[in-house]
C-alpha cells in the first residue's frame, strides 16, 4: 500500500506519485483532475470547482525524485458529488492495486474477480475491459514484463537453467532470423529418473492462455510409487502434425527408443503421424476413455452396462477373460465390434497388446500435469516455464527426501501393496 498524501513526501517517480493519488482518491471516494504539469512540477485538484482539494509537488533537482510541497487536505465539495465510477479507476491503477493478489501463481483472478474485488476494496464500479487490462498491467508488473519482452528473456533464462542444472536438455527453434517457433525442455533429474521407471510414456497436449496462445505438450509417465514423473515440456504453434513430430523427436533424442517402449495419447491424426515417425520401434496404444467417448457418441449410447462391459474387457489380463467380456459388450451395443476391431485390438486391450501397458492404460497422468499447470498456463512464456520448474523442482526434492528415509530397496506403494496382499495370503491355503 502506497498510503496517503503528506507534505514533504518523497516518490521515487512521478508514475509512483499518480499511482498514490490515485488509490487514494478512490478509497477516500474522490475525484481529482491534473491542473498543471510538465517535467518539473504538477498540480492537482478535486473535479468539483468550489473544492478547495489541492496537492503541488516538484521534481527534486538533478533526481527522478518527486516531493510533494503543498496539499491542502479539506474537501468543500457536496457528498452527493461522490459516484462510484473514478475516472482515476485506470487499468494501470487497477494493476497496482491487485498485484499482490497475483504472488501466488497458483491463484486465479478473472477480470470479473478484479471488478469484484474493487468493488469491494474501493466501492469502484469498473467495466470488463477495464478489469482485464489491470489484470494484464499486474502481469507486466510481477512475471516478468509484458509478453514481448519475456519472449526476449527467454534465450538468456533458458542459459542459465543450463548453467544452473547441468544434463538438463533444451531446444528452441526460431525461423525468420528471431522469430520463436518450437520449445523444448527436460530436466536432468527427470533424464536420470527414467530409466528407474517403467517404459509407458504417456503424451498430451492443452492449450496456453497468453496473448499468444500456442500449445504446451507434455510427456510424462509414473514413477514407482505410482506418481506422475515429468519427463519433458515442449512449447508450439498448434497441434499439428510438424510440431508434434518435432516435439517427439526430441524425447527420442533424449530418452531413446527400444521395442519395449509404449507411446500412449488420445487419437488425435497428428500424434498419430507423429509416432510413426519420431519412434517407429515403439508400440503406440491409445487412451481407453479417449476410445470409450468415441464409443458412446458413435452410437448414441449412454448405457452404463456398455461401460462397464468396455472398460472390463479393456482391462483384461488373458483372452478368455477378454473374449467373455467382448461378446457381452457387443451383444449389448450392435456395431460396436466392426468399430472396436477396426481401432485395432491391440492398441486399446491389455490383453493383445505386444508390449506391457502395466496399468497405464489411459493419459491421465498427462491429464493431471496439465492441469496442475492450469492456473500458471495464461503467464508470459519465460515466467511460465520458471513455474515449470519450480514445480518440478519442489516435486523431485520431495521425493528424494522421502525415499532417503526408506528402509527397503521398494517403493512405499509397493510395500503397502505387498503388505495388504500378506495378510490376505495369510488366510488362504495352498493345495497342490
Amino acid at each position: 500500500m502506497l498510503g496517503d498524501i503528506e507534505e514533504n513526501r518523497v516518490f521515487r517517480s512521478k508514475k509512483e506519485l499518480m499511482t498514490c493519488l490515485s488509490i487514494m482518491s478512490m478509497r477516500k471516494k474522490f475525484q481529482y483532475k491534473v491542473f498543471k504539469s510538465n517535467t518539473s512540477f504538477i498540480v492537482v485538484r478535486c473535479v468539483h470547482p468550489s473544492c478547495s482539494w489541492r496537492v503541488r509537488a516538484n521534481k527534486l533537482i538533478e533526481s527522478e525524485y518527486w516531493m510533494v510541497t503543498k496539499h491542502v487536505n479539506k474537501h468543500t465539495c457536496p457528498t452527493d458529488f461522490k459516484t462510484t465510477r473514478r475516472r482515476q479507476a485506470t487499468s494501470w491503477v487497477v494493476g497496482e492495486c491487485i498485484k499482490r493478489r497475483f504472488i501466488n501463481p497458483g491463484r486465479v483472478f478473472r477480470p470479473r474477480d478484479v471488478m469484484d474485488d474493487m468493488k469491494q476494496r474501493y466501492g469502484v464500479e469498473l467495466s470488463y475491459s477495464v478489469a482485464w487490462r489491470g489484470r494484464e498491467c499486474a502481469y507486466e508488473n510481477l512475471r516478468l514484463g509484458t509478453p514481448e519482452q519475456s519472449y526476449n528473456l527467454l534465450p538468456g533464462y533458458l542459459h542459465m537453467l543450463m548453467q544452473t542444472n547441468p544434463g538438463s536438455v533444451v531446444n528452441l527453434e526460431v525461423i525468420d532470423g528471431n522469430k520463436f517457433q518450437y520449445l523444448f525442455i527436460a530436466f536432468a533429474a527427470s533424464i536420470q529418473g527414467f530409466s528407474y521407471c517403467r517404459p509407458v510414456i504417456s503424451i498430451d497436449a492443452t492449450h496456453l492462455k497468453g496473448k499468444y496462445r500456442g500449445v504446451l505438450f507434455t510427456a510424462v509417465c509414473h514413477d514407482a510409487n505410482q506418481q506422475i514423473f515429468p519427463l519433458a515440456i515442449g512449447v508450439g504453434d498448434s497441434e499439428n502434425d510438424a510440431a508434434w513430430t518435432w516435439f517427439l523427436k526430441r524425447v527420442k533424442d533424449v530418452f531413446g527408443e527400444n521395442p519395449a517402449l509404449v507411446i500412449v495419447s488420445d487419437r488425435h491424426r497428428s500424434i498419430r503421424s507423429a509416432v510413426e515417425e519420431a519412434f517407429p520401434r515403439a508400440f503406440h496404444g491409445i487412451c481407453i476413455y479417449h476410445l470409450l467417448n468415441n464409443l458412446k457418441t458413435k452410437f448414441k449410447s449412454k448405457n452404463k452396462e456398455l461401460e462397464q462391459h468396455y472398460i472390463a474387457a479393456a482391462k483384461a489380463y488373458n483372452l478368455q477373460e477378454f473374449h467373455v467380456l467382448f461378446y457381452t459388450l457387443c451383444s449389448a451395443v450392435p456395431g460396436a465390434k466392426e468399430y472396436l476391431e477396426s481401432v485395432g485390438l491391440d492398441r486399446w486391450t491389455r490383453s493383445h497388446a505386444p508390449c506391457r501397458r502395466y496399468n497405464i492404460m489411459t493419459t491421465n497422468i498427462s491429464e493431471s500435469f496439465n492441469a496442475v499447470l492450469v492456473k500458471v498456463r495464461e503467464m508470459p512464456i519465460t515466467a511460465f516455464v520458471n513455474e515449470v520448474r519450480l514445480l518440478c523442482q519442489r516435486w523431485f526434492q520431495q521425493r528424494r527426501t522421502k525415499a532417503n528415509g526408506c528402509s527397503s530397496r521398494m517403493s512405499t506403494d509397493v510395500e503397502n501393496k505387498l503388505e495388504q496382499r500378506r495378510d490376505r495370503a495369510q488366510t488362504m491355503d495352498v493345495r497342490f
